[in-house]
């Protein structure tokens, strides 16, 4: 039975880039979420780039013999994504023939876009093509061999005209990695406004010690920060909808304060903007950790998926902040809400909304008290207005 509309999510991966290489792509139901497809294949020797447009075509492939009209397809390659829009240039002559071949597909249907997601909310794909790779790798039983390309079957000018074509015409981006760039000004009215606001001083943030879930209260110059927060937003939003904080003692004072100047509503509590769990570091020093906790402290800095001892990883901040502003945007459109929360978690909503990498989080300083606007459009567009404002804070 045909669908009218679809959602692939696709990945794919090598074993050492080139290597044994494979994809993994799903495609669901938008509405429900039900799986209505899989695709999957170890595709020998390759690279990296290669597996993820192999998997992009296998997941158009089944999305147009399911029948469907119009498809999203969600990747963690913002090369592929880039290069489908028409944006970036295919540099490798290896990839223009997948491109094409790609750019091919997308014309069959009536509406394509394309989204780059982070690769924790593409775990699905991301197993398959796991999977993929270890049978490419000898490591389980293997599908058929695809043979790569080997010369161009197009070139690269055509190629991307191709996919430009398919991009403009066709498919609209939804994520802010992938909306198509412009300078054009956009109604407000449409937007819902986001304005995080990280929580006041405490005894450990003066102390620069990790303060993760630990129930600190602020201390006097953090209660008057919060005030001075307090009339900033206000004069930046004379309506807000609704005031959402982290459930611990500093920022459902922060949030409080925020809500008696703008029309008093109730401050709703959501666990998902909690801060990060620092586990066993919690209320140590820096100098503490790198003492104590070395090669533990060199892992979690270099990479978001690795927790503290006992903690909790950034990616898996990541997932449930995400939930957070996904809620607020449907919950809320076209309105304005005061989010109060902890440095992390805004620091990682920030990290998505500017498409930035990892490297973003250990580069942006987020000072208590600290103030950032963002727009969430329903096309999925995002504008970043203001990043850790801090000119209501010039005479505490």
């Amino acid at each position: 039975m045909a669908v009218r509309a679809v959602v692939i999510e696709v990945d794919g991966g090598s074993r050492g880039n080139p290597g044994p290489a494979g994809f993994g792509a799903v495609v669901r139901d938008p509405a429900t979420g039900e799986v209505l497809a899989e695709r999957a294949e170890a595709i020998g020797m390759a690279t990296n780039n290669v597996a993820e447009y192999r998997g992009l075509i296998a997941g158009l492939e089944a999305a147009a013999e399911l029948g469907a009209a119009e498809v999203e397809a969600r990747m963690d390659s913002k090369l592929v994504v880039e290069q489908m829009c028409g944006r970036w240039q295919i540099k490798n002559p290896g990839l223009r023939p997948l491109a094409a071949q790609a750019a091919g597909l997308v014309g069959r249907f009536a509406s394509v876009r394309f989204t780059w997601v982070p690769r924790e909310r593409n775990k699905h794909a991301d197993a398959l093509a796991n999977a993929a790779m270890d049978a490419a790798a000898g490591l389980a039983p293997a599908g058929p061999v695809v043979e790569l390309p080997r010369e161009v079957a197009a070139p690269e000018p055509a190629v991307r005209e191709v996919a430009a074509r398919a991009a403009t015409g066709r498919a609209t981006g939804t994520d802010p990695a992938t909306t198509p760039a412009s300078w054009e000004p956009r109604p407000t009215e449409e937007a819902t406004r986001l304005i995080l606001v990280r929580h006041g001083e405490t005894e450990r943030t003066v102390q620069k010690r990790y303060s993760g879930r630990g129930d600190v209260p602020l201390t006097d110059r953090g209660r008057a920060q919060a005030r001075a927060t307090a009339a900033r937003v206000a004069a930046l939003a004379p309506s807000v909808a609704a005031v959402v904080s982290s459930p611990l003692a500093r920022c459902v004072a922060t949030a409080e304060a925020v809500a008696a100047l703008v029309g008093n509503p109730p401050v709703r509590p959501d666990d998902d903007l909690i801060e990060c769990d620092f586990g066993v570091w919690e209320g140590c020093t820096f100098a503490e950790v790198r003492e104590g906790w070395a090669g533990e402290l060199d892992a979690w800095l270099a990479s978001t998926s690795i927790a503290p001892p006992e903690g909790e990883s950034f990616v898996a901040v990541a997932e449930r902040t995400g939930r957070a502003v996904d809620r607020l945007r449907k919950a809320y459109p076209g309105e304005t809400v005061v989010v109060v929360s902890h440095v992390s978690p805004i620091k990682l909503v920030l990290r998505d909304a500017l498409a930035a990498g990892d490297a973003f989080l250990h580069r942006l300083y987020l000072d208590t008290a600290g103030v950032s606007v963002l727009d969430l459009y329903p096309d999925g567009g995002v504008a970043v207005r203001s990043v850790n404002d801090t000119s209501h804070l010039a005479d505490l």
